[in-house]
């Protein structure tokens, strides 16, 4: 069997203690959730029903077709369970409060009324509460989920591998199938024991990664169609309007992984996706290892997240945010040879 005994410490017992004392947990991902934020939130469900308790799933927006092979995906929810004394809200892969979302807007005494437990993995989050595990080290939330089932004392194989199935599919996103240097010799321990307890690793990457609808295709090629380059093609941008939805018919949740795709140019130090939302824009940044740091790029607009991997929302017009974004780009490039 595989054996996680070396790296249970990272767990702080804190947390561990915390959650098992809990019997009506709150937990909520981010906005527009994504496999990280859904696999660590349902399987904070099963764990804490695991140990006798009671649980709910919540994130602000409804979870994409993408990731309707996750188990217990039927039971998330939008908004909390009416008439529920919830007694504890964990909050899992948000990189700040804000990205919970507007149902933290929509239910703001419960959300501040209610102790919090932050489990994430975002080096740019350094937020100061009642209680927070914060490991920058990890390359999903999900592998740090799977090390507090184990501090649990929750079979991975919980539910014939329901668990591991959900808690594999988050690593498998954020590590893009273990492609993206974030993975460590931890990752791929959580995730040994990940497929040993029954999660189907090539299925998932299958369903993640190299399976898209027609929709989605055609809206790639209109972004690709818009590719440009600054900075002597050190930097490498495009940009995703509204109307490229309307006309390929694709949905909002279709838009991911294009920027990974950007992100394999040969040449670019700096992959960029500019995304109309609303009256403001959305940016996506990849960077390479040993150059720009994503999180200083997108911090300079109120953003974070990764080192190679950041974002951040800017009350600009996509026009605006390009120029004022693609200014600060050339400068961090620059800055790399100077």
């Amino acid at each position: 069997m595989i054996d996680l005994g070396p790296w249970l410490e990272a767990v702080p017992t804190a947390v561990v203690e915390r959650l098992r004392a809990a019997r009506n947990v709150l937990a909520v991902g981010h906005e527009n959730p994504d496999a990280d934020t859904l696999g660590a939130s349902l399987a904070i469900c099963r764990m804490v029903e695991r140990t006798g308790g009671r649980a709910a799933a919540v994130f602000a927006d409804p979870v994409p077709p993408l990731y309707d092979f996750l188990p217990d995906v039927g039971r998330a929810r939008t908004d909390p369970e009416p008439a529920v004394d919830y007694d504890l809200l964990v909050v899992s892969d948000c990189g700040t409060l804000d990205r919970i979302g507007s149902v933290r807007d929509r239910h703001p005494e419960l959300f501040e009324r209610l102790p919090r437990l932050v489990i994430d993995h975002h080096a740019s989050n350094d937020s100061v509460g009642e209680l927070e595990w914060i490991d920058p080290v990890a390359a999903a939330t999900c592998e740090m989920v799977v090390l507090l089932a184990a501090r649990l004392g929750v079979p991975l194989d919980e539910g014939d591998g329901a668990l591991a199935t959900q808690l594999m599919a988050g690593i498998v996103m954020d590590t893009s199938t273990f492609a993206h240097p974030n993975a460590t010799p931890r990752t791929l321990a959580a995730s040994a024991a990940l497929i040993e307890a029954g999660a189907p690793l090539s299925d998932i990457s299958r369903r993640l990664y190299r399976t898209k609808p027609d929709a989605q295709l055609r809206l790639f090629g209109r972004i690709l169609d818009r590719l440009e380059t600054a900075a002597g093609g050190r930097i490498i941008h495009s940009t995703l309007l509204d109307a490229d939805l309307e006309a390929t018919g694709a949905i909002q949740p279709h838009s991911e992984g294009i920027i990974d795709l950007l992100a394999q140019a040969q040449d670019a130090d700096v992959a960029i996706l500019f995304k109309e939302a609303g009256e403001g824009t959305r940016i996506s940044v990849r960077t390479r290892p040993g150059g720009v740091d994503a999180t200083v790029l997108t911090g300079a607009f109120g953003g974070g997240g990764h080192a190679r991997a950041a974002g951040a929302t800017i009350p600009l017009p996509v026009d605006a945010a390009r120029t004022a974004v693609l200014a600060e780009a050339e400068r961090l490039v620059a800055a790399l040879a100077a």
